[in-house]
């Protein structure tokens, strides 16, 4: 394995674990990546290490002589209580083992609903559902274990996400596939309600940016996005930019719970459809002024993702 004194490793290689793999590559740092099967799309000069984050024995082999941990795991959606806790436990023993600060990306869920309150770090976990309640516990261990002198840890908070590979999110492939054939994009909730999405890039960049200063340890911090707008405007900027009709179809709450009794994946979206039901609105005004504004113009940021769609074509069923 690479052993270095500016070795970065990054646990997971999803959406957001590969677009920090390719940042942190681009910026000349040593990378690891890390995942289940020992495949993924890493650029060259990347190590792809395989095996089971929740071992704690093979997570600690896998940060051995690491500066910097990155946990950007996800479990599937259906099975988070059970799988979600022991993976970060088991990598940030991993970190606590090779003396690496550990950067951990985590969403919103913790804060439940805020009743159009704008979110911001300060706000108490009030979560009322079981995947919240699960992220809320989750965050509190790993502050608590900064606080203990187990490991240097920082956290960085993304609210729904779009861009390159992100075809599973809210603003995924139900809605750039459908713009650039010109369908419907299909949403849950109300498409009138604001909402802040955030660019997969800015994400991995922000994670970087915390891995790189200390004075980012021991706290959460949520990461830059676009300002908030509606998701209908949202959807609008998406087919203008596909140079498509805009339409919409909007999948009311009964609708999820019709679904969900067939697809296990919307039943678990169930209990998180709040978020798109009232104003979700996400403050970054912390980490901008501590950090600097990274957030890419969201023109900028659709025109990408959607040549992402365009050069990555929906696999027939």
């Amino acid at each position: 394995m690479t052993t270095s004194n500016d070795l970065h490793v990054v646990f997971g290689t999803g959406p957001i674990g590969l677009a920090l793999v390719e940042d942190l590559r681009a910026d000349g740092k040593s990378v690891r990546a890390v995942n289940r099967s020992g495949r993924a799309d890493v650029p060259e000069g990347v190590e792809l290490l395989a095996g089971d984050a929740a071992d704690s024995d093979f997570t600690t082999k896998a940060a051995a002589n690491a500066e910097v941990v990155y946990f950007c795991l996800n479990p599937p959606y259906t099975r988070w209580p059970e799988l979600f806790p022991p993976m970060q436990a088991a990598v940030l023993a991993g970190a606590e083992a090779s003396g690496a600060k550990l950067v951990a990306l985590e969403n919103l869920y913790m804060y439940g609903p805020t009743d159009g309150r704008t979110l911001t770090e300060d706000l108490p976990y009030a979560a009322q559902t079981r995947k919240g309640s699960v992220r809320a516990q989750m965050s509190n261990d790993l502050l608590a274990a900064h606080s203990a002198g187990r490991a240097r840890v920082a956290i960085g908070r993304a609210s729904d996400y779009f861009g390159p590979h992100g075809t599973l999110s809210a603003m995924g492939e139900r809605v750039f596939y459908p713009a650039i054939a010109g369908k419907k994009a299909q949403v849950m909730g109300d498409p009138d309600q604001p909402h802040t999405y955030t660019y997969i890039p800015d994400i991995a960049r922000g994670l970087a940016i915390l891995g790189e200063h200390d004075d980012a340890d021991g706290e959460a911090w949520h990461l830059p996005s676009p300002p908030a707008l509606t998701t209908r405007t949202f959807i609008k900027k998406v087919f203008t930019a596909a140079g498509t009709e805009a339409g919409i179809s909007a999948m009311p709450r009964f609708m999820v719970s019709l679904v969900g009794l067939f697809n296990g994946n919307v039943r678990e979206l169930k209990e998180m459809l709040y978020e798109f039901e009232e104003p979700f609105v996400v403050d970054h005004s912390r980490f901008a002024g501590k950090f600097g504004d990274i957030a890419t113009p969201l023109d900028e940021a659709i025109e990408a993702t959607i040549a992402w769609f365009r050069a990555n074509p929906k696999k027939s069923q």
